[in-house]
């Protein structure tokens, strides 16, 4: 109990000067524009922004990709050797737009490798390393060996629990093996996810989770593996189910239950989404809140400063603890659903 508290005085102290750093640079700027701040870091962007020093940012530059909808020619470049008709548009949360010749503007085909993409393939790097670790332990010892201890150890632990009373529990012992490899990929990359974007300096920080293309992909996987395999037993019930025939001849029930397909995914989608937006969102703006504070006076400032660095460490430990949370949610809805589309045949 003791080196906690040690730990939170020391985090504590460790803030304090930043806040005073923010009252220096606040006095250059006229005001400090919350909402405008949280949104540009939980958007995604063109370059990787490392620190400030001096008004002066240090980022890194990230290739962009697009093709011109006019010429059709690809470009290869960075934010800061866009081509000649390129643009960033502020009103499209910074998206690059091309001018055409008729001066309206359209939006290029865009395979750059933003910010977003980049904390991806960090995150896919760390899984293998992790796994071709744990891979290699195994190689090297048999069934007769002890079992892994440390970090093999915990890997393997999490692995079975999500094995065993996530899938197999959700699944049936019959059909989990086949879905077992894809659940356990969606549920540590969306845990590595976002403990790495609690990270606020790189390679952390980025909001992939909390971006909206990234959970519609990861929910229309969970889709694919719903319905593609699902029985005859689940589309009976779908377009057949055991209800009274005047409902399946409006049809009432039928139309309902196809309904269901289509909101299982989203809502998969939707609250991985919405959660991960909103804690990062959260976090954001009690850091804001530090700076906003010295701008109020010293009484105040403190004051202010205070509550927002508790508040900013109690939703620090609150993240930690959703980002475990939201990954075993997310793999264990898609385990019982991908289970209710094998139902057993039911005797008459």
């Amino acid at each position: 109990m003791k080196r906690l508290k040690s730990i939170i005085i020391l985090i504590t102290l460790a803030l304090i000067p930043l806040s005073m750093r923010a009252d220096e640079s606040s006095k250059t700027d006229a005001s400090l524009n919350i909402s405008e701040i949280v949104l540009e870091h939980l958007a995604d962007s063109y370059e990787w922004h490392i620190a400030s020093y001096e008004g002066k940012h240090i980022s890194i530059p990230l290739p962009i990709i697009i093709r011109s909808s006019q010429t059709g020619k690809w470009y290869f470049c960075n934010e800061h050797s866009l081509p000649t008709g390129f643009f960033f548009n502020s009103e499209a949360h910074g998206k690059i737009y091309e001018r055409m010749t008729d001066g309206t503007i359209e939006r290029p085909l865009d395979l750059s490798i933003t910010r977003n993409v980049m904390q991806i393939w960090i995150v896919v790097a760390l899984l293998l390393v992790v796994f071709l670790s744990c891979a290699r332990w195994y190689r090297k010892h048999d069934k007769t060996s002890n079992a892994p201890s440390g970090f093999i150890g915990a890997v393997e632990l999490l692995v079975m629990m999500i094995n065993d009373d996530v899938i197999k529990s959700s699944i049936g012992e019959k059909h989990y093996k086949r879905y077992a490899p894809y659940l356990l990929t969606v549920f540590f990359f969306i845990l590595f996810t976002n403990l790495l974007g609690l990270l606020p300096i790189f390679p952390g920080g980025s909001n992939v989770t909390g971006n909206i293309n990234i959970t519609f992909f990861l929910a229309f996987c969970t889709f694919l593996a719903i319905n593609l395999f699902g029985n005859k037993e689940y589309w009976k019930e779908i377009f057949w189910p055991e209800v009274p025939i005047f409902l399946k001849a409006i049809p009432l029930m039928p139309a309902i239950e196809l309904f269901g397909v289509f909101t299982k995914p989203f809502a998969l989608m939707i609250r991985l989404f919405a959660n991960m937006m909103a804690g990062h969102a959260m976090i954001l703006s009690f850091s804001c809140v530090i700076f906003l504070g010295w701008t109020m006076g010293v009484g105040l400032g403190i004051g202010l400063n205070l509550f927002s660095i508790v508040m900013l460490l109690f939703m620090n430990a609150l993240e930690l603890l959703v980002a475990f949370v939201q990954a075993y949610v997310f793999t264990m809805l898609s385990a019982v659903f991908i289970g209710l589309a094998h139902p057993e045949h039911h005797a008459e």
